[in-house]
């Protein structure tokens, strides 16, 4: 089995969930934010809405510059509802996926490297990046969010089963 057909059911399992996840966003309490050193509400929805970007520029690239103009030019006009948030979403779903879908199992294993302000972060093939730094990264955001949900009293969708919302 290749690495895109083991990781492609995973990739639409947590990208389903996220979407769930922002269809809830309130865009009415955007400002949220549960403590001052947390992103607001607004900062951690857009976040995770541009993910599957970075699934792209994982496939498409070898390196990352994250403080470049270029990096900071990619991301989109930062949404201030839920609508929006899932049309970022939407649009970079489909690119990322198809990415993900058409790579060889020797372009996951390519080297990629995150950098910031020239200094290597770290490098990893390329799979350890779209599970840990993409998937696990966004699992972790979007868990933050659910709190987020909790505290403003949203209901909490279901990601791995039944939510106390949803049965």
């Amino acid at each position: 089995m290749s690495i895109a057909h083991s990781l492609l059911p995973e990739f639409d399992h947590e990208m389903a969930g996220l979407r769930r996840l922002l269809e809830r966003i309130p865009g009415d309490r955007m400002d949220f934010r549960p403590h001052p050193k947390s992103f607001s509400l607004h900062e951690l929805a857009n976040h995770l809405a541009f993910v599957p970007r970075w699934a792209t520029a994982t496939m498409e690239t070898t390196e990352l510059e994250f403080s470049s103009p270029e990096v900071q030019a990619m991301r989109p006009t930062p949404a201030d509802s839920a609508a929006g948030l899932v049309k970022i979403l939407d649009e970079g779903l489909p690119v990322a996926r198809e990415r993900l879908a058409s790579a060889s199992d020797e372009a996951y294993l390519v080297p990629w490297s995150g950098k910031n302000g020239g200094k290597v972060l770290f490098t990893l093939p390329r799979i350890a990046v779209i599970r840990g730094m993409v998937l696990n990264h966004m699992i972790h955001h979007r868990a933050q969010a659910t709190v987020y949900l909790r505290m403003l009293d949203v209901p909490v969708p279901a990601l791995y089963g039944p939510s106390a919302d949803e049965a």
